[in-house]
């Protein structure tokens, strides 16, 4: 398959981008296993021909959840992450388990466990690629609806903060740099998006 591109510049200089695959891999090995991702490093041959290595974060499919309550308004949790050493607020996300073939039962599940929330209407929204140029992560992106209060079951590893937020408010935190997360910005503008269109 290719694709066609027009330059800004002129209309009459056309580009044809292949999108076929031009890596070949040679081989695979375990860099790095715990619980959560596996670090793979493949030996490779890159698309301009040479021998080179590629390394791949393998991460089970995770999910992230726009969950709203009758009065339109969104819950965020906030919990500091210590990759970026700083407080970050996001929408619920989270990891599947090796059991939940059902992706929406992990969103289920992550829900009730970080916000202490169920929903009684479920909505996919598509997924999104999360770092892709060295996760194979994938995001399975959820509107939650007909909510209701359950306990939270926090991971170890999780001290989570709890807040409701006007959908709207949420749209303009992550427009200004508020929220940072990008799939919790993916899924909000999403959902604002579509409600644009319903008008």
């Amino acid at each position: 398959m290719s694709i066609s591109m027009f330059s800004p510049a002129s209309a009459k200089q056309r580009k044809t981008i292949s999108v076929q695959n031009p890596w070949k891999t040679l081989s695979s090995r375990t860099a790095y296993e715990n619980a959560w991702l596996r670090v793979r490093e493949d030996q490779v041959i890159r698309p301009d021909g040479k021998p080179g290595i590629y390394g791949v974060v393998e991460i089970k499919p995770s999910v992230g959840i726009v969950a709203l309550n009758e009065r339109d308004e969104i819950v965020l949790v906030g919990q500091w992450r210590y990759t970026v050493n700083r407080y970050s607020w996001e929408i619920p996300r989270g990891g599947s388990r090796a059991d939940e073939v059902d992706i929406q039962r992990a969103a289920e599940r992550e829900l009730a466990e970080e916000a202490g929330v169920i929903a009684a209407h479920w909505q996919a929204m598509g997924t999104v690629d999360v770092g892709n140029g060295v996760l194979d992560d994938v995001q399975h992106l959820y509107l939650a609806t007909g909510l209701s209060a359950t306990p939270t079951n926090f991971d170890p590893e999780e001290d989570i903060g709890i807040v409701w937020k006007p959908f709207d408010e949420a749209i303009r935190m992550a427009m200004d740099g508020t929220i940072t997360e990008v799939c919790s910005i993916a899924a909000i503008l999403r959902l604002a998006m579509l409600r644009q269109g319903e008008k």
